[in-house]
């Protein structure tokens, strides 16, 4: 009876994680949003991250940590389009956190590394978000599926301020 119930709360954290980050990227995509779509956004990145966060203390998957890495990214990408500098880079910070201690190469470094250049891209810091597209670029080599690297080069790209 307890091992169910406790398969039951993965299955619905892992559930909600996963809609609210799907529902969160459709938000970000819409071209004219408005307010209360903003608001939402924000709501869904932040919740699905705490769904993820759940399934980090009670499976021990390399999966869930991942997942809940780019559940930082998200955030730091949603702050992003909102314009919110601060909170940003707290979670383009967050992001470059959960790959160094779950040593997250490839696709996930490099994104934490063009998170952490886009935030800067906000601060007027043009030296940090320099060395950040350089790393970003540099761990762009190691992405091993040429698809993945072709999206991760045009998400760099568009970073502001990238040479």
């Amino acid at each position: 009876m307890v091992e169910e119930k406790k398969d039951f709360v993965i299955e619905a954290h892992k559930k909600f994680a996963v809609e609210l980050f799907n529902r969160t990227w459709e938000l970000y995509d819409k071209k004219d949003r408005n307010k209360f779509e903003e608001d939402e956004m924000l709501h869904a990145a932040h919740a699905s991250a705490y769904h993820w966060s759940k399934l980090q203390d009670v499976v021990d998957d390399l999966r869930y940590k991942q997942s809940l890495a780019r559940a930082e990214y998200l955030l730091s990408r949603v702050n992003w389009v909102l314009q919110r500098a601060q909170a940003c880079l707290i979670h383009a910070k967050r992001t470059l956190e959960f790959c160094e201690e779950h040593r997250m190469g490839d696709y996930d470094l490099a994104f934490a590394y063009e998170a952490l250049a886009r935030a800067y891209s906000m601060t007027d810091n043009d030296a940090e978000r320099d060395a950040y597209i350089e790393l970003a670029k540099k761990a762009a080599e190691d992405i091993e599926k040429k698809e993945d690297k072709d999206y991760f080069q045009s998400e760099l790209a568009s970073v502001p301020g990238y040479k």
